[in-house]
């Protein structure tokens, strides 16, 4: 599953672990000595500036931190969408095409005013090597292409069911999928 950087893991309903239980990983990294990314759609309850004071003015709605996932929780890690064919602006690192790792370290106004969207999230999801590769055989994660605006999705709690409806194929009917089961 190497060159997966840049797409996204959906969790498949049968994924029961509650750090990506429903939830939307963008990979940032998948190389044979492992994988990471982030949870896109797991807004936390922290506003940036309590954190990041600089930063708030220039991140995306909903402005809050993002729990990027289960590991490195002490750690924050910026995300930027990037407009085609323009420079980019000091402090961001090329991740794909479309997106960019911010350096938090940066002046804001300087990197806001080349990025088309923010996120800062606290944490990120790890695999060791052959792990993922694991899982997705499994059929706990679902390999599809992202959107450039996914990363920034005003509604982050609705991606899940957002990114399977559109699914060309037979996984676009998991977004029926009950919480439950049991209830089914």
């Amino acid at each position: 599953m190497d060159g997966s950087t840049g797409r996204l893991l959906v969790a498949t309903p049968g994924l029961r672990d509650p750090s990506f239980r429903r939830s939307v990983v963008l990979v940032l990294e998948h190389t044979g000595g492992g994988a990471l990314g982030v949870v896109l759609d797991r807004p936390l309850d922290v506003d940036v500036a309590a954190v990041l004071p600089a930063w708030r003015p220039h991140v995306t709605a909903p402005g809050v931190l993002f729990g990027g996932g289960p590991v490195g929780r002490d750690a924050a890690l910026g995300l930027a969408g990037l407009p085609g064919a323009v420079d980019l602006p000091p402090g961001v690192r090329p991740l794909t095409p479309g997106l960019g790792l911010v350096d938090l370290d940066a002046p804001p106004e300087v990197v806001a005013r080349g990025v088309r969207g923010l996120r800062v999230f606290v944490g990120y999801a790890g695999w060791a090597a052959g792990q993922l590769d694991e899982e997705v055989a499994a059929k706990g994660w679902i390999v599809v292409d992202a959107l450039p605006d996914d990363p920034f999705a005003v509604d982050p709690a609705g991606l899940w069911r957002r990114v399977l409806r559109r699914q060309p194929d037979e996984n676009a009917l998991l977004w029926t999928a009950p919480d439950d089961p049991a209830l089914n």
